[in-house]
């Protein structure tokens, strides 16, 4: 039996029983519960949601992006994955060097008017290209701040040094794997007015327990019909690669939520996909070769048996 998208769907369920409306920066409105947590048995596969198709190769591209330490969209576009654009799109349009038609609200407006729709996919279109061509605007738009990347590889402390707490992880897994100090923090107090979009999934702890590899993932903030199926995702591959490199197996995922919401405008999507029965998970496999997860591309992670319902599409809340 699959239970990742039972445990999910349980989820869904929940807060549209128990939710109340709750309103929110984007001005979309949601259904909100606070605190919430599931687990995962990634031993039982790969907890790829299989209710509708969630994009493998994305997931992949995004932590690798934020594994190499890296902020700017280039390497996302350049992967032909664009989860984070209108975020650096965002960026570009509130500045004085923005001259073209007025984006204000461009995220609800897009939704709402069709005729807006089109103006904004032409200016998106026009970003994406120079954050791909043009080095000046890259650096300048392309760039989201210190975000998840920056936090993971680069942590800025109080004494001025900066500490790479994934290589941490990695070392103390491998020296004093009983250690209760296996964490990492995204969340810097300091940094927030420097991030397009502050962490959802602010820190992440291993518990290493029979040689295998458990991780959890704390969330402030979960948009669980678009966000949450691809976090489960993600931090069920990190553990992948580093009880690969720490030659463990894998054991346990959990998921902790603090304000986990459903969007009012993905509510019919959500009944659609509760409607769905669950097929069976699929596996990854990692290239052996790797001996470091910073060396792996995109091409170095596969994904094999994954036969799940069709795509079913929904507005981001920006």
């Amino acid at each position: 039996m699959n239970h990742a998208d039972q445990t999910y769907l349980d989820l869904c369920r929940y807060i549209l029983e128990n939710g109340t409306k709750k309103e929110d920066r984007t001005g979309t409105g949601t259904i909100s519960v606070f605190g919430y947590q599931m687990r995962f048995n990634l031993q039982e596969g790969f907890p790829l949601l299989t209710t509708k198709r969630v994009p493998f190769k994305l997931i992949v591209s995004e932590l690798l992006w934020f594994l190499k330490g890296d902020t700017n969209v280039r390497y996302l576009l350049e992967n032909n994955n664009h989860i984070w654009d209108e975020w650096g799109f965002q960026k570009w349009v509130e500045s004085s060097d923005y001259t073209g038609p007025d984006m204000t609200n461009f995220g609800l407006r897009s939704q709402q008017d069709e005729a807006f729709n089109a103006v904004y996919q032409e200016q998106l279109h026009i970003y994406q290209e120079n954050v791909l061509q043009d080095d000046e605007f890259a650096a300048k738009y392309g760039d989201l701040g210190n975000v998840y990347g920056k936090q993971w590889r680069s942590w800025e402390g109080a004494d001025g040094e900066t500490y790479d707490q994934i290589q941490y992880l990695i070392d103390e897994i491998k020296r004093n794997p009983d250690s209760r100090r296996l964490l990492c923090n995204a969340w810097s107090a300091s940094e927030l007015e420097n991030q397009q979009l502050p962490p959802c999934h602010y820190a992440f702890q291993f518990y290493v327990i029979d040689g295998k590899l458990s991780c959890m993932f704390n969330m402030r903030s979960n948009d669980v019909f678009l966000g949450l199926p691809f976090n489960i995702a993600s931090y069920a591959l990190l553990t992948h690669l580093i009880a690969q490199e720490c030659n463990l197996e894998v054991g346990e995922l959990i998921y902790s939520g603090a304000d986990v919401h459903i969007y009012s405008n993905h509510i019919e999507q959500i009944k659609t996909q509760m409607e769905r029965e669950p097929r069976d998970l699929p596996t990854i496999q990692l290239n052996k070769e790797k001996e470091s997860i910073f060396d792996f591309d995109v091409a170095d992670i596969q994904l094999v048996g994954y036969d799940p319902h069709g795509p079913i599409k929904a507005p981001v809340a920006v």
